[in-house]
């Protein structure tokens, strides 16, 4: 099982006719992706070809929709067009988007995030985000697909890059899905989300959650899992020694006085039961002494 993505999942690609849609286009194909189409406004008609393979291009999402049966998309247009390009995937009535572009402005993410609420049917992932994986099935974004197989582990990450070393070093483990959630101020979809289907999904037996300092998400997370999570939990919070005040890799990374400090958030975990690692690699071992404890 997974969550969100599967072998089922056909996607479009959002600025597929672009540098980076291409190439990561290219990347998921190899992956195992069901790519079934791409949107550029003003290409429609085109089509691009992967590995001798034509994949047509579409003026606008439902036109993809209604031509190739596609339920999710993935998101490579530049920031200043994101806005447009999410608002017509949530009027085409995806089951999900995942946003990749950085960059974009939290007046627009709002704005985005809020529609797609209110149309209670798109599920957004993202922005400033890696992607989601559920290895062996589908990958959608720019997570390596080659870094870990299928196993037990889910995974939910602000950090793309983190996502990649809890991968790595848990590859012989494996993951149901790994989904990384961006770390900018206003998300498509929370550590909360993650979690809850993560325990809803039968074949993922623990949890790894990767935060990092700024805001409350964390805290609110740790709420959840005292109420509602009965897996095993094993987190890590980044930014044990970032300064006050100081914006650190993400827009939302920031500490505020004694609020969103990694210490704050660690303290939160913990008291609901999850296991925090000081490092990535003390987070690794944690996670395999908890999937030894259930074997």
């Amino acid at each position: 099982m997974s969550i969100w993505l599967d072998q089922r999942s056909k996607v479009i690609v959002q600025g597929m006719t672009g540098a980076e849609g291409r190439k990561h286009t290219q990347r998921m194909i190899d992956a195992g992706t069901r790519i079934v189409g791409g949107v550029t406004p003003g290409k429609g008609g085109q089509s691009l070809v992967f590995e001798e393979d034509p994949v047509p291009v579409f003026d606008t999402i439902a036109e993809a929709k209604e031509a190739t049966g596609a339920n999710t998309s993935v998101v490579f247009v530049p920031a200043k067009f994101a806005r447009a390009a999410v608002i017509d995937a949530v009027d085409a009535e995806l089951d999900l988007t995942v946003v990749i572009t950085e960059g974009i402005p939290v007046k627009d993410t709002a704005e985005f995030v809020a529609y797609a609420r209110r149309s209670d049917r798109t599920r957004l992932l993202g922005p400033n985000c890696p992607g989601l994986i559920s290895p062996g099935k589908s990958n959608v974004g720019i997570i390596p697909p080659n870094i870990a197989g299928a196993g037990p582990i889910g995974l939910v990450s602000k950090s793309g890059t983190l996502t990649y070393q809890m991968m790595f070093e848990l590859r012989d483990l494996g993951f149901s899905t790994a989904a990384g959630i961006g770390g900018d101020p206003v998300n498509g979809s929370t550590h909360i989300d993650a979690l809850a289907a993560f325990e809803e999904d039968p074949e993922t037996r623990a949890i790894v959650l990767i935060g990092e300092i700024g805001g409350d998400a964390e805290e609110r997370a740790a709420a959840f899992i005292a109420d509602h999570v009965t897996k095993p939990v094993v987190g890590y919070v980044a930014g044990f020694t970032a300064p006050v005040g100081k914006t650190m890799g993400h827009a939302g990374a920031i500490v505020t006085g004694s609020a969103g400090t990694a210490r704050a958030k660690k303290a939160a975990l913990e008291a609901a039961g999850v296991h925090v690692g000081r490092t990535p690699s003390e987070t690794a071992a944690l996670m395999r002494e908890v999937i030894a404890g259930l074997s």
